[in-house]
Formats: C-alpha cells, structure tokens, sequence
C-alpha cells in the first residue's frame, strides 16, 4: 500500500465513478482500476463493488476512507512544511562571526552580497570562535567567520582570509595618546588589560607573544572577556590594550587608538578565517565564499 494508491481509491469513493475520479487524477481508467486492485490485494479485502458505469463502498471500504483521508492530509501537510522550509533554507543564509569580523569584514561583505543577491536573506550571529563552531557543526549555522583554532575539527574546511592588523587602544590625555606610533617597548611599564584566554586565545595571545618577542614581560592587570569590556576599561584609564584594528569601529569617549610600529610582526597573530561544514553542498553559501574570494584583496585592505 502506498500513497498514491490511496489517493485513488479517495477519489474513486469520492466520486463513486471510475471515469470521473480518473479524470479528477489525470490518469487512465484502466491504470486507476489497476491500482485500486493492487491496493484491495496489498489488504486482503474489497474496497468497492464494481458495475460497469459506478462504484459504490463495501464496509471496509467506507471503514478506509476515514483514515485514508487523515493519512493523505498528514502527508501532504509534512510535504508543504518541507516545501516550506526548503524554500526558506535556500533564501536564507545564516552567518556567524566573531566581533571585529562583525564590525569589519562583514558590513562590505554583506553590501555586495546584496547587490547580488537581493532576494536572499542573511541571518547575522555576533560570537567567539569556541561558540561559533559547535554552531556550524550542529547545522544552525551555514557559514563563520572566525580564529582557525590550531587543531581544527576535520569535519570543518577553513578558507584563511588574512591576518588583522593590531593597533593599541590608548585612553585620551595618556601621554602615548599623541603618538602616531608605538612600539612594544613604548608599553613596558604600562597596565595591560588582555582578553580571558579561554574565549579568546588568539587575542590573549597577540599580546602576550608580541612583549615576548621583544624580550620584555607583560604588565598584565585586568582580564575582561569582551572587548567591549576592554575598551571601556581603556576609557576609565585602567591601562591600555593590544586589540585588532577593526575594534577601533566601537566609537568610545576617551579611548584612541595608536597604530604599531611592530604592526607587520603582528599580522601573524589574528588570523581570520571562514569555516564550513566539510562536504556539504550549499549553493548560496558557496556563492558568498566566491564572490569573498573574488574580492579578497579589497576586503583585506581593511584589516
């Protein structure tokens, strides 16, 4: 028994006429009449008595008709939501980016995106890099930008994007404020307020790497876990931070923020990357990653 057998026999009961009910389906009397004895054989019973111009329900026959028509509406009513949601998926990118990712690569990105694609709708996730990739592993995320971690799932791919430029968040009449650079050196003795290195490794890590390579210690005295977090502290003159040049797009009264000398001995430390499910087919998806990889240049001019 299969549905399109019940489908017949619903119209056959509904019609009470063989000739009507295979017009009403679109099909041959003689192949509507064939499936209506397959599915009385699959049953074991008879569903209509037969004359040569009508049909008319036996007992079991009327007993089936209930339930075949419940069944039909429960298929068809799985089949639209599928449909629906299908549809909905095709139309609907969902993103996920990490916070300078968010406030730098992403607005260009999703501008030109538009420009090609008006009539898809990307959904836009804010998060860290360890929040992010169960995410996109679980299946509620197409696509993330984020920090590669250094022993990658293998059922991810990553696309490296480029390296971000670091820059030092600096509060308003500190007397590096009016610098146009500065060097590592420059920060020796200063407070430094770095990222918790649990959420943020690759940003923990920037400064604590770049005092390393220049033979000094880092002053660390306040950890905070969003960089929102941070650059306020920079604003109430806590100390000073180490943070990617995109951050510098979260307008703060009282913070400025100093480019690094060092700043081409940084690129290797804020890596971005974009990550997906490996092997899975997505067309729109794939579409953004194209034109990002088309574009990669400009986009990268920004970091």
């Amino acid at each position: 028994m299969d549905l399109h057998q019940l489908r017949c026999f619903v119209a056959v009961a509904e019609e009470l006429h063989f000739g009507r009910a295979a017009q009403r389906l679109g099909m041959l009397p003689s192949a509507l009449g064939r499936h209506i004895r397959m599915l009385e054989e699959d049953l074991g019973t008879r569903l209509l008595a037969r004359t040569t111009r009508n049909a008319a329900l036996t007992d079991e026959g009327t007993m089936l008709l209930d339930e075949a028509r419940s069944l039909l509406s429960q298929a068809d009513d799985l089949a639209a939501r599928f449909r629906t949601r299908g549809r909905s998926q095709a139309a609907t990118l969902r993103v996920g980016a990490i916070d300078t990712a968010a406030a730098g690569l992403i607005p260009p990105l999703l501008h030109d995106f538009r420009e090609r694609r008006p009539d898809v709708a990307v959904q836009l996730l804010e998060d860290k890099t360890i929040r992010l990739l169960p995410r996109l592993l679980s299946g509620r995320l197409d696509l993330a930008f984020v920090r590669p971690p250094d022993s990658p799932d293998k059922r991810l791919e990553f696309l490296f994007l480029f390296h971000e430029t670091a820059v030092v968040a600096v509060p308003i009449g500190h007397p590096l404020a009016d610098r146009k650079h500065l060097r590592i050196t420059d920060l020796a003795d200063e407070p430094l307020i770095v990222p918790e290195r649990r959420s943020r490794p690759h940003s923990h890590d920037l400064t604590i790497k770049l005092f390393a390579e220049a033979g000094l210690q880092a002053r660390i005295t306040q950890v905070a876990e969003e960089k929102q977090t941070i650059i306020n502290l920079v604003a109430a003159q806590l100390g000073v931070a180490i943070v990617p040049r995109w951050t510098s797009r979260m307008t703060t009264p009282g913070v400025r923020y100093v480019p690094l000398d060092e700043a081409a001995g940084s690129m290797n430390k804020l890596p971005l990357a974009a990550a997906w499910i490996r092997g899975s087919r997505d067309a729109v998806r794939d579409e953004m990653l194209a034109m990002l990889r088309d574009g990669l240049g400009v986009y990268a001019e920004q970091a």
